[in-house]
């Protein structure tokens, strides 16, 4: 729930950010891609240490708690734009740290509800992104939008602390470390497997929509049907409160029927959501849109993820993130660059028009694969 509280924080103020430092769209969408690809390119070593040394989890997600808090009060300081973008690169370090060893302590401890266990953790994150675009948007209604994040440092170091001590003895206990060489052999079984690679693809397509809408949403909000940061908020808290709902029924549905059940029907609804969005009337019309892109617009990742690790072996559950990020990587780092093209040339409803076209193939590609679930988590090394 705090990750999450975090991480809204960016897409909250980017209009604000726009505002104050006179940038151009391509350079919000270079923000987004910066904190994208510190994400994505981070995930892999960092799941790479929670694999290798599990007995300092604790003190990794500790660390990644760190990195939010001075990154939101980097930006909220930020005079340039050139300041700004390593401060929401520790955003992305923040997510790349956190991520793969809270998932994948998760996903040993759970193997056989694991698809539940997952979308359980994603209802936290859920809440913290559903609370936090209203607290925080009604928060900027009273104080300066750099006070607000500035002031998030204090929290951040208190949560870090509590992580640290409350969960350091719990992974202490955690087996031995697995051989580097089982390791990477875990890491050329995941890249070979088919199963893995249409995810992979698929994966990446959703994450080029995600990002588009993520960062062009905001300003459409704002700029073109003219709302405050507070009803900006409120729209925000739409695109993330049903996942409280949806993710532990999508959860229990992947474990009882498969993966591939929740994963097609759910891409191909984000691609005619994200469309919708393009066209929906102001007002109520937009809302029902957006409430219902809500259903699956984070729950989503968590099956996708999960139907990855069921094929990954003991030694690399953490660093499947990271494979699927490295993966991801060329194709979601430049969607936010060229959503801020099409919406320099075309307007901004072609923001939407593109990551519908994305999520719907993203749904084709899954189409023509079998998945299969390993009956249990094989151990290595």
């Amino acid at each position: 729930m705090v990750v999450h509280w975090y991480t809204q924080m960016v897409s909250l103020v980017l209009p604000s950010l726009k505002a104050d430092l006179h940038l151009t769209n391509i350079q919000v969408g270079t923000i987004t891609t910066v904190q994208q690809g510190v994400s994505s390119g981070g995930m892999l070593p960092c799941g790479f240490l929670a694999d290798r040394y599990r007995r300092h989890v604790a003190l990794i997600l500790a660390g990644a708690i760190i990195a939010f808090g001075l990154g939101l009060f980097l930006i909220g300081s930020a005079p340039s734009y050139a300041w700004a973008l390593p401060a929401v690169g520790l955003m992305g370090l923040g997510t790349a740290l956190w991520h793969p060893a809270a998932m994948g302590a998760l996903s040993l401890r759970f193997p056989k509800q694991r698809g539940m266990a997952l979308s359980v953790h994603g209802v936290g994150a859920s809440i913290g992104d559903a609370v936090a675009p209203v607290a925080v948007g009604a928060i900027i209604v009273a104080v300066s939008w750099r006070t607000a994040l500035r002031f998030h440092i204090i929290p951040a170091v208190v949560f870090a602390l509590v992580i640290w001590r409350a969960l350091g003895a719990s992974f202490q206990r955690e087996g031995s470390k697995a051989s580097f060489r089982s390791y990477v052999r875990g890491i050329g079984g995941l890249l070979t497997d088919r199963q893995v690679l249409a995810i992979m693809v698929s994966n990446a397509l959703i994450g080029m929509g995600r990002l588009s809408v993520l960062t062009f949403f905001p300003i459409y909000i704002k700029e073109t049907l003219g709302y405050s940061t507070f009803i900006l908020g409120v729209y925000l808290t739409l695109l993330y409160v049903m996942g409280m709902f949806s993710q532990p029924f999508m959860g229990v549905l992947s474990d009882r029927f498969g993966r591939k059940a929740v994963l097609f029907p759910s891409f191909a609804l984000m691609g005619l959501l994200f469309l919708a969005i393009g066209f929906a009337h102001r007002g109520v019309e937009l809302a029902l849109v957006v409430g219902a892109l809500g259903l699956f617009f984070y729950a989503i990742t968590n099956i996708t993820q999960t139907a990855i690790m069921d094929v990954a072996s003991e030694g690399v559950q953490s660093s499947t993130m990271g494979v699927v990020g490295l993966f991801s990587q060329p194709f979601t780092l430049g969607a936010p660059v060229l959503a801020g093209y099409l919406v320099t040339e075309f307007g901004i409803r072609s923001a939407f028009w593109y990551a519908g076209a994305a999520a719907l193939l993203a749904a084709a590609i899954l189409v023509p694969v079998r998945f299969r679930r390993a009956q249990a988590v094989q151990k290595q090394g």
